[in-house]
């Protein structure tokens, strides 16, 4: 594991100046995801709504990793964990779930919850690792509006 990718320094709020190197990654990382999740999109309703919640992991002048947070005041969720494919297994990813738990626990927030597509057995792997578990749950959703 690389030294500063266990920085305290390396984990950081998004800034604006960040949104073109984190949309490039979210579309790298995400490349099958759906309209609704369009990186711009999903970078422009983030900011509306908890924008320190939105944490980044520059190296080199890049975003190299991301993590949005967020608090409803019962529970806390995790979104959209990304590590460029080339930076990966190198302790950003769970730098940035650590610092985002950390601003949550912050918040009074009691608990985290998050969702990981059933295929992607490797996420499931990392989050295990960090201490989460599979909890027996349906998940439903709906979307609303025309967006």
């Amino acid at each position: 594991m690389h030294q500063d990718a266990l920085s305290a320094n390396a984990v950081r709020a998004f800034r604006n100046t960040d949104a073109e190197s984190l949309c490039a990654l979210w579309a790298r990382v995400f490349p099958g995801d759906p309209p609704w999740n369009a990186p711009e999109r999903m970078l422009e309703t983030k900011l509306s709504v908890q924008p320190e919640l939105l944490l980044v992991h520059e190296r080199g002048g890049q975003i190299v990793g991301a993590v949005i947070a967020g608090f409803d005041g019962v529970r806390g969720w995790l979104y959209h964990l990304a590590v460029a494919p080339e930076y990966r297994r190198q302790g950003i990813a769970s730098s940035l779930v650590r610092a985002a738990e950390q601003r949550l626990l912050e918040l009074g927030c009691p608990k985290v919850n998050l969702q990981v597509r059933a295929d992607n057995t490797s996420v499931v792997a990392l989050y295990r690792a960090l201490g989460y578990e599979v909890e027996e749950r349906v998940s439903m959703g709906r979307r609303l509006g025309a967006r």
